[in-house]
């Protein structure tokens, strides 16, 4: 089973990014994942320089243990929150995003969406040397996408979030699994399929 981290970067408890990491996290869940979420209203966490929180020692010990990470962003005056930033920045050196597949979704109230704070996101992820897949989800003109509970009735958004968590489940199945039955394989000093036969 793979575990999977999903951050969202909103200090607000409910909000439209939260609402589009909860489709996400259903069709992760129903794909076979198991998913924790980090949700900003519940992270206290300092800026560079000031002691270590335990929620920051927390969040990088549970990056670091994840097959994969879905980062999740607001758009504020065109790039991601300053809040996801913090949580990036706390996830020490080398950074627990470092080999880690992220994928990425952005929520914006405008017509052009969240492209912007998407292309900063992933330049930021690609320094980390986070493993950063093509597909992104960019949400223009959030409030039409959702509900007042919550739900979303765009159904071209909701198949674009399912996309997202589909994607991720595909690039682990066909690339992180099979390198981690590998190296099991290895430390146990078993054959791996191209090793010589042993005499």
């Amino acid at each position: 089973m793979s575990n999977v981290v999903t951050i969202v970067g909103n200090r607000q408890r409910i909000s439209y990014t939260a609402h589009a990491v909860a489709v996400v996290n259903a069709t992760l869940v129903r794909g076979g994942a198991d998913v924790e979420v980090m949700h900003g209203a519940d992270l206290n966490l300092a800026f560079p320089g000031d002691p270590v929180s335990s929620d920051a020692k927390r969040v990088e010990e549970t990056v670091a243990a994840a097959d994969a990470v879905i980062l999740a962003t607001p758009e504020y005056h065109g790039t991601y929150s300053a809040f996801l930033k913090l949580v990036i920045e706390s996830l020490g050196y080398p950074s627990a995003l470092q080999g880690k597949p992220v994928a990425m979704l952005g929520v914006a109230g405008g017509r052009l969406g969240a492209t912007k704070s998407l292309e900063q996101l992933r330049n930021t992820c690609a320094h980390t040397g986070a493993l950063v897949l093509p597909q992104a989800v960019s949400i223009a003109h959030a409030k039409d996408a959702f509900d007042a509970e919550g739900v979303c009735i765009d159904g071209g958004v909701h198949a674009s979030l399912e996309g997202l968590a589909e994607s991720l489940l595909d690039f682990l199945h066909t690339f992180v699994q099979p390198r981690h039955v590998l190296e099991n394989m290895i430390a146990a000093g078993l054959d791996v399929p191209w090793s010589p036969k042993r005499s």
